[in-house]
């Protein structure tokens, strides 16, 4: 058998198995049957989480069983857990999940963007389908991002015979009308990161289309280093920004900011205080302030002070207030009139948009951006309450919970 033989018979012997791997993996989970039942982490009023066991209900023909991996803590679900702002209790939060496809309706074929789906799949969702009476999404959708009833697995009330609508438990049914996309050549890390990377690309998106300047030369300042502040870091260096200063009073968020992309550190701690902090901005920006701001903290008083590190026709774009934090005072002669500043917002994000998301999690990775250092700690779902204490305490940054792996399943 001669060189190129030898080639060939070795792809078909690693096609047949292969193929041999995936039909086995698919029978195992058939023979195994539905399962019965399943854990969740239930928050039945601000403060108080129970781990529950509850029946598993058998999917609809349109449906899809999946099998949780890890999910993501995000500020929403620490807001929720804090005060039940949205009055959602009780409800299985989670929604920056992934997990591996076990059963598939009858009806489902595959994701929504096109690629088949199957059993042993990795997947991630997104937002699910608004109503029909949703008026922003029917006229314009585009903007179905800003529709009342947006839903999100992780932010929907438990239902008589469903109390798997979360990621903080052992498994998700994902109902008709949902996003969601197979990621199988991502990393359950990487998986974890898509909805948050998707909201940076979205305030990305937002910027760039409101008329300031984002280019090659343009300074710009990400104000707060928290999960999504160096993801929008991150997101910014790979889309080609070369001149990024992180603001934030957390020295090691700041060195990770570096990491990310950040050209400069700037503590607002070691500054008198917002003329000053000003002044440290002017003075890396050739004394005119940046170009944009992203202001991602979610502290009104921060949104107020970044005005004044914006140059005259520059712009801000604000991103870190997903609930009502309170008000703040601006002056909107010196702050936006005289400077003719670009204001826009940034909410969430539309399904469509998670693509863009998953395709900038691995161009980060390829231009060396450790994206998936943003992960400190990680928790069984048992332990999801000192899970939630981590992040109220702000140790470390990205807080995962981890589900039970299934005995053969594919990481």
């Amino acid at each position: 058998m001669n060189s190129n033989e030898q080639q060939i018979d070795r792809i078909v012997s690693n096609v047949l198995r292969r193929v041999q791997s995936q039909a086995g993996a698919q029978s195992e989970h058939a023979g195994s049957g539905h399962p019965k039942s399943g854990r969740a982490a239930v928050m039945k009023a601000a403060g108080h989480v129970e781990i529950c066991e509850f029946p598993l209900r058998e999917i609809g023909p349109d449906e899809i069983l999946v099998h949780v991996e890890a999910c993501g803590v995000c500020g929403t679900d620490i807001h929720c857990y804090k005060s039940d702002p949205f009055e959602l209790a009780p409800v299985v939060l989670g929604h920056e999940g992934t997990g591996e496809v076990l059963e598939v309706g009858r009806d489902v074929k595959m994701d929504s963007v096109g690629k088949p789906v199957r059993v042993g799949d990795k997947i991630v969702t997104s937002i699910l389908d608004t109503s029909d009476a949703c008026m922003i999404a029917k006229y314009n959708p585009l903007k179905s991002n800003l529709c009342d009833d947006l839903r999100v697995y992780g932010l929907l009330p438990n239902e008589p015979d469903n109390h798997f609508n979360g990621y903080f438990g052992d498994y998700v049914i994902i109902r008709p009308g949902s996003s969601f996309f197979v990621v199988n050549e991502m990393s359950v890390d990487l998986r974890c990161l898509i909805e948050p990377a998707a909201v940076v690309c979205h305030a990305l998106e937002r910027a760039k289309n409101c008329g300031s300047t984002l280019n090659f030369r343009s300074r710009v300042v990400v104000q707060g280093c928290g999960p999504i502040g160096l993801l929008m870091i991150a997101v910014l260096r790979t889309y080609g920004i070369n001149n990024i200063i992180a603001i934030d009073g957390n020295s090691s968020r700041l060195e990770m900011a570096a990491t990310l992309g950040a050209d400069e550190l700037v503590n607002y701690k070691d500054f008198m205080g917002i003329d000053d902090l000003a002044a440290k901005v002017q003075s890396l920006t050739k004394g005119l302030g940046a170009h944009f701001g992203f202001q991602v903290t979610g502290v009104p008083a921060a949104f107020s002070n970044l005005f004044k590190c914006i140059r005259r026709g520059g712009g801000i774009c604000e991103v870190g207030h997903f609930v009502d934090g309170g008000e703040c005072a601006i002056n909107p002669h010196l702050d936006i009139c005289r400077k003719e500043i670009t204001l826009i917002g940034s909410w969430v994000y539309n399904s469509f948009e998670y693509p863009n998301a998953y395709h900038f999690l691995q161009r980060a990775e390829q231009i060396g951006l450790p994206v998936c250092s943003l992960i400190t700690h990680k928790f069984p779902l048992d332990q999801i309450e000192e899970a939630f204490q981590v992040n109220l305490r702000q140790e470390g940054v990205k807080v995962v919970v981890q589900a039970n792996r299934l005995s053969k399943s594919k990481q």
